[in-house]
């Protein structure tokens, strides 16, 4: 095994991992600016207001966008498995 090859491997752990949280990310974020824009608009500082609207957003975009992060995340590990046979030579 190269180091090449390792660099590969942690490459497509890295974008695999990235491709997974990054729409979870986004959605906080956004929830998160709109949230705090109402705050600073209506002077209600109160530091719990905004973790339920995140929590409903994250939980609702993870209802949509579950079955590709599954597929995602079947494909990279299924690719994983494939590739143990050539680490063996």
């Amino acid at each position: 095994m190269t180091s090449e090859y390792v660099m590969s491997l942690i490459y497509m752990a890295m974008k695999t991992t990235l491709f997974m949280a990054g729409p979870l990310l986004l959605v906080t974020l956004v929830v998160g600016l709109v949230i705090s824009i109402f705050q600073a608009a209506t002077q209600i500082n109160e530091m719990t207001l905004s973790f339920i609207p995140k929590l409903l957003a994250v939980g609702i975009a993870l209802a949509v966008i579950g079955p590709w992060q599954i597929g995602t995340m079947v494909d990279y590990i299924r690719n994983l498995l494939q590739q143990i046979p050539t680490l063996a030579s």
